[in-house]
């Protein structure tokens, strides 16, 4: 089909409601849809109270044991067909066509790349992750030589190549079939190889659905990571107590604030913020890197990275089979590939929005390689200097850990000179990446139920900013880290269906696209 013909019948799922005041452009079926059912699981959860973090847990374990080496599988399956697209002639395709020219200078475009990718769970997990595996973990006895080595493994595992894979894979297919076949930005259209016209159907409605909720379950479970480390960091500093209810708060004035970024745009806002963030965190990372134990930090960013690599497919394809029955893994690498899978229609759509006129060949290699190693310093940074402050220094990371993830950063900052400024400066950025993560996820919730429209109107994407928070409030009221966990899990495994049928797609589409047209 040609493109002018696949703009028109995209076109006819498209609804346009003319208000007194506003011009809305929704996809009536998935906008609804997907509004209605995300509200009657906030309703069920404030319904069903204190039985509802009981019923999280019982469908999060479910999950986690039945389901897992699906995630698994899903996971390499799709890193292999990055890799694959990107060495193959396939790679030299550029988003947008031939003459496509880049949006965004590198910088900016790194900047929201990282933005979107990992921001808070690098602040919550910085710290926390290496010394939980440091002293539990099913690959080593804890608390010894070889359980530090295991730890920093582990979350380069959980951290590395796998989840870039799975963002870049869903952009890769969202910009190809919206940049250069030309048609809007919606996960439905990437099936269309695979689905020809049933993708304007209830196929593709479901498909977008799907999405939506995947995508504002996974950015309101970091929104809720993210509240709970500025909650850790201001009682840490001023004594602010730490309950769900500030935290419910805290919620309610970043979402406010989060609106000033949405009216701003995406130039004047989250590229402005993604920048400045970008700085900020940087400069933490440098402070406690250049005062903090250097010479292991670097020693330990050679080693952990060999070891990753030297442990790659053993790492990549472990199952937990042999040991403990998958108990250990579930709570840990299960959920992390379920909420990276969450998450991806988020941050795919997003990296799609902003990596116009890149080769397939460029857009995977920076998307796989550069925010990957800058995630395997930040973690070797702080994983390893509190892993350094543990064996050496008297220990008091483990307990802390173990006593409270949140505030676990910020009593690592105390074994650092200037640790109030440092707080503040971490708590700081913690707040940005709430904003900058709850303006991206309204914008390509956005998107994707106003049919694929890159620009949709602002009081739409204000709506799913406003809803974003209100989840993640939920959430927090409804069963803590265990209800956080399971909306990630649970609205993971459906996705992650239409993610290995999606390699097939994508493929096919690109072949096809070649066959027609050539390498351009």
């Amino acid at each position: 089909m040609a493109k002018q013909e696949f703009q028109i019948k995209t076109a006819k799922t498209i609804k346009n409601l003319d208000n007194k005041y506003f011009k809305y452009d929704i996809q009536p079926w998935v906008f609804f849809g997907s509004a209605g059912l995300i509200l009657a699981g906030v309703v069920f959860t404030l319904i069903a109270g204190e039985s509802a973090e009981t019923l999280f847990a019982g469908i999060k374990g479910w999950i986690s044991e039945y389901t897992g080496w699906f995630f698994v599988l899903t996971m390499n399956v799709v890193l292999t067909t990055c890799i694959g697209i990107m060495v193959s002639p396939l790679g030299k395709l550029r988003i947008g066509g031939g003459d496509a020219e880049p949006e965004f200078t590198y910088p900016s475009w790194f900047a929201m790349l990282f933005s979107a990718g990992m921001g808070i769970g690098l602040l919550f997990y910085g710290v926390a992750e290496p010394m939980f595996h440091y002293i539990a973990n099913p690959l080593a006895e804890p608390g010894t030589l070889a359980s530090a080595k295991a730890a920093m493994e582990i979350t380069f595992l959980h951290w590395g190549f796998h989840p870039w894979g799975i963002y870049a894979f869903i952009g890769l297919g969202l910009a190809f079939f919206g940049f250069t076949k030309g048609l809007p930005l919606s996960i439905r259209n990437i099936f269309y190889p695979i689905l020809k016209e049933r993708i304007y159907g209830g196929f593709g409605n479901t498909i977008d659905i799907l999405a939506t909720i995947s995508c504002l379950f996974g950015v309101a479970t970091s929104l809720a990571f993210g509240v709970q480390q500025v909650n850790a960091g201001l009682s840490h500093l001023f004594g602010v107590p730490q309950s769900v209810n500030v935290q419910v708060m805290l919620i309610a004035g970043i979402t406010a604030l989060a609106t000033w970024s949405v009216v701003r745009g995406l130039y004047g806002g989250i590229k402005l913020l993604s920048n400045l963030n970008i700085g900020l965190a940087l400069l933490l990372m440098l402070f406690v890197f250049v005062l903090g134990p250097t010479l292991f930090v670097l020693n330990g960013l050679v080693e952990n990275f060999g070891n990753y690599i030297q442990n790659f497919f053993s790492l990549g394809f472990w199952n937990e089979t042999y040991t403990d029955s998958g108990k250990w893994q579930n709570g840990w690498t299960i959920f992390y590939w379920a909420w990276w899978i969450a998450w991806c229609p988020f941050v795919g759509m997003f990296i799609a929005r902003v990596s116009y006129g890149r080769t397939l060949r460029e857009y995977l290699l920076v998307v796989l390689v550069v925010p990957t190693m800058v995630t395997f310093v930040w973690m070797t940074v702080f994983g390893n200097s509190a892993i350094y402050i543990e064996r050496f220094m008297g220990g008091g990371m483990a307990k802390a850990v173990q006593e409270n993830i949140p505030v676990s950063l910020f009593i690592f900052l105390e074994s650092f000179p200037l640790s109030t400024v440092t707080s503040m400066l971490a708590i700081v950025v913690v707040i940005f990446f709430f904003v900058t993560s709850s303006d991206s996820g309204s914008m390509v919730i956005d998107i994707i139920t106003a049919g694929g429209n890159p620009d949709p109107p602002t009081p739409q994407r204000l709506f799913w900013a406003i809803l974003e928070g209100a989840v993640a409030g939920v959430l927090l009221l409804g069963g803590g880290i265990v209800a956080l966990q399971t909306a990630a899990i649970s609205t993971g495994l459906p996705f992650a269906v239409i993610m290995f049928l999606m390699c097939f797609s994508i493929i096919k589409g690109l072949i096809d696209h070649v066959k027609e047209h050539g390498y351009e």
